[in-house]
């Protein structure tokens, strides 16, 4: 049996991708490379949208970047049922191009912050996250100065109501993040986006005081082999 093959998007100013790539294939699934000015997913079997800051997020961030050409592909794969999976920036995108609800905006001390973070598993019912248990804590990076994620009541009540709160913080709020949330899904649960970095926290090498993003990619792999 081949090996699932999971695209991994570059955007001008990503900085992640590599990153992505390398916690793709230590899961044992085919990192596949996606530019962004392409109109092509290369029949990937799932997506991740890594994190950076694609254009230099000079007008606001996701917002240019949700106009590359490769999303007028990926938003119509993604509404069909592609797996993605977008990490900080790629949150960000992925609410600017409306796979997603809400925004990301300053961090409410209006400071970078650079640390890592306790996060508590809310939902294991996506395709990113079913190797986690509900309520599980895990410790992954941040790094990020609009990580703010903001809704209207409605889109809150929505995503409570619904169970679609994938992440909270725990140990207290980094920026503020209305509810504490971190990370949330769309409807079908295969679309998540959250500002913590998994990709960060694969093996010991880095350093991370833990290898907890593993679970992402052991989630994805499981879901698209019994697919």
């Amino acid at each position: 049996m081949s090996a699932a093959r999971v695209g991994v998007v570059t955007f001008p100013g990503t900085l992640d991708d590599q990153d992505a790539a390398r916690a793709v294939r230590l899961a044992g699934a085919e990192a596949v490379p996606l530019w962004h000015a392409d109109h092509d997913l290369k029949g990937v079997d799932a997506v991740f949208l890594p994190g950076g800051f694609s254009y230099g997020d000079y007008l606001r961030c996701g917002a240019i970047s949700r106009f590359s050409p490769l999303m007028t592909e990926l938003i119509p794969a993604a509404q069909a049922g592609l797996p993605v999976l977008g990490t900080c920036n790629g949150f960000q995108i992925l609410c600017e191009a409306h796979l997603l609800p809400g925004a990301l905006t300053r961090n409410e001390g209006l400071h970078y912050i650079c640390r890592d973070q306790r996060i508590r598993v809310e939902s294991t019912r996506t395709a990113w996250t079913a190797d986690f248990a509900d309520g599980q804590e895990i410790v992954l990076p941040i790094k990020h100065g609009e990580g703010r994620y903001v809704a209207d009541a409605a889109t809150l009540a929505a995503l409570e109501g619904e169970g679609r709160v994938v992440f909270r913080y725990a140990g207290g709020n980094p920026n503020g993040s209305l509810n504490d949330i971190a990370g949330i899904t769309n409807e079908a649960g295969n679309i998540v986006g959250l500002m913590p970095h998994p990709e960060h926290a694969v093996e010991d090498l880095t350093g991370a005081p833990s290898v907890d993003g593993r679970g992402f990619f052991t989630s994805i792999l499981k879901r698209l082999v019994n697919a």
